[in-house]
């Protein structure tokens, strides 16, 4: 049946689901009826995502648009206006609320609604279907939306969804601190659902077999009161196989939550902890605000305490900071113990206050997203590129979760040594790895265990059945059955209750299961 109105984006992959688009669909008041939300992904040709969204004939299409799907949904918003004019094209999302009138993709769209468009889209779509009447300016403001006054999204998550995709939730919208590299600094306040009513809606999911959450706040502990009561309705489910996603600030983990999480069983609980640096002087010219010694209590807790699952982030590239000052850094977040390091390199998202670092510590940044920084006054073009390499290897091996034994080795010869730490280490590792692999990402993970392999034999100069040995354990650990021609001198090594493992934490994705497992699954 044809709908006046298509919501549609193009997001990462399949198992994400936009959020955003959900929340449009939920404040169209009586136009819902009138309106259909289609998802597509990146990697699909935006002739063919063109093709699909005009055959439905819509009068208004309503665009998603962020960071990842900038340059695609470009190309797709020029299709659609050459191949059909008529079509009133409206863009929202983060990407294009700010420097709106400089961007390509809003000069050909027909408007772009900036900020939050829970209302402001819906006054759009009634003015124009009911009335006939376009605003007379193509980009669109207007005030904040009363955060009670929105009607939440939870029902238009289909069952597909349910089975298969990311469920996002939120509690609050905004967030109280002002780092410069993040958009979210640019809130003046933080504005809370109601979380007797967001509970309800969370036990209608659950009811209909969700199991996953990722809750979306950028400081779901800064109220220790909310907190506590959304973990503890968790808490009095968690029989069910829950798995659930918390973005926590460092400092802030008062023991009313510390009780709390510690009933949590492993693995259920993944918290991510923003550090992005460990350098004060650093931390205060981009206004990140933490309080370092508790930072590192809270992390001794998780570890020794708890079965969260901590996904700590740093970001590399930020202005005054150096590579020894990063690496610095990087051996102190890792000796308290992490679940995940994620390395990220600086991006000037459009509109961030970082922007005003610009000229005194020379920041340069690329032209298309995502806008990674291309070098600065302390890190020039080769270091950064060295360190995108070395954020990418240590994903796959490291928070991978599949080299356990090599990780822990490089950890045990830097304890060794007066003269390398943890850091230089793995950088070591990295300039090996770059030099072998012409790119870091698309590579087969047999090859990855070959190159462990004879980086421990020729660079290390360990004996040949040392190296194999070490490289075995992890092999075996990761559930292959076929040993590769340069480990085939070992036998394998399998554990029979493995397999049981994994099926009781079935509802824990992947990465979680293989952390937790000494003989994690495979990962493609």
């Amino acid at each position: 049946m044809t709908k006046d109105i298509l919501l549609t984006t193009l997001n990462s992959s399949y198992p994400h689901s936009s959020f955003g688009l959900r929340y449009l669909m939920a404040n169209l008041g009586e136009l819902k009826d009138r309106a259909h939300i289609m998802e597509f992904t990146i990697q699909r040709d935006p002739r063919d995502v063109a093709e699909v969204l005009l055959r439905q004939n819509a009068k208004i299409i309503g665009l998603g648009v962020y960071i990842w799907n900038a340059q695609e949904s470009l190309e797709l918003v020029s299709l659609i206006k050459k191949i059909s004019p008529e079509t009133v094209v409206v863009l929202g999302g983060p990407e294009v609320s700010h420097e709106t009138e400089t961007q390509n993709i809003c000069q050909i769209a027909d408007f772009t609604i900036k900020g939050e468009g829970d209302f402001l889209f819906y006054e759009f779509c009634h003015n124009y279907l009911e009335k006939g009447l376009l605003p007379s300016s193509k980009y669109i403001t207007g005030a904040l939306p009363d955060i009670k006054l929105i009607q939440t999204p939870y029902g238009f998550y289909n069952d597909e969804d349910i089975q298969n995709r990311v469920i996002y939730v939120e509690a609050s919208r905004g967030c109280p601190f002002r780092c410069e590299y993040c958009l979210s600094s640019l809130d003046k306040a933080v504005r809370a659902f109601d979380t007797a009513s967001l509970l309800v809606e969370i036990e209608k999911l659950l009811e209909r077999g969700a199991r996953q959450f990722k809750f979306i706040d950028r400081t779901f502990n800064l109220s220790p009161t909310t907190c506590t009561q959304i973990l503890q309705f968790f808490l009095d489910r968690i029989h069910l196989g829950l798995f659930l996603h918390f973005e926590m600030v460092p400092d802030r983990l008062p023991t009313e939550i510390r009780e709390l999480i510690k009933k949590f069983p492993a693995g259920a609980l993944q918290f991510e902890i923003g550090i992005q640096t460990w350098n004060p002087e650093v931390a205060r010219l981009v206004s990140r605000r933490n309080d370092y010694e508790k930072v590192k209590d809270n992390f001794r807790f998780l570890a020794a305490e708890t079965g969260v699952h901590t996904h700590a982030d740093l970001i590399a590239g930020l202005p005054g900071e150096d590579l020894e000052s990063f690496a610095r850094g990087f051996d102190t977040l890792a000796e308290l113990g992490p679940d995940e390091i994620q390395v990220g390199i600086l991006k000037r998202l459009k509109g961030a206050p970082i922007a005003r670092h610009d000229k005194e510590w020379e920041m340069v940044y690329a032209t298309h997203p995502p806008y990674q920084v291309l070098r600065t006054k302390t890190m020039n073009f080769m270091t950064l590129q060295k360190m995108n390499r070395f954020a990418k290897f240590w994903d796959l091996y490291a928070n991978s979760g599949t080299f356990k034994k090599l990780i822990a080795t490089f950890k045990q010869r830097s304890q060794l040594r007066e003269d390398q730490s943890f850091f230089w280490e793995f950088f070591a590792f990295n300039e090996f790895l770059s030099i072998r692999h012409a790119q870091s990402f698309g590579i087969a993970q047999l090859s990855l265990f070959e190159s462990a392999y004879l980086y421990l034999k020729d660079e290390l100069q360990w004996p040949q059945d040392q190296a194999k040995a070490l490289i075995l354990e992890d092999y075996a650990a990761a559930g292959k059955i076929d040993v590769p021609k340069f480990l085939r001198e070992f036998p394998q090594k399998r554990d029979s209750t493995d397999e049981d493992s994994r099926k009781e934490k079935s509802n824990l994705p992947k990465r979680q299961q293989k952390h937790l497992s000494g003989n994690p699954e495979t990962v493609s």
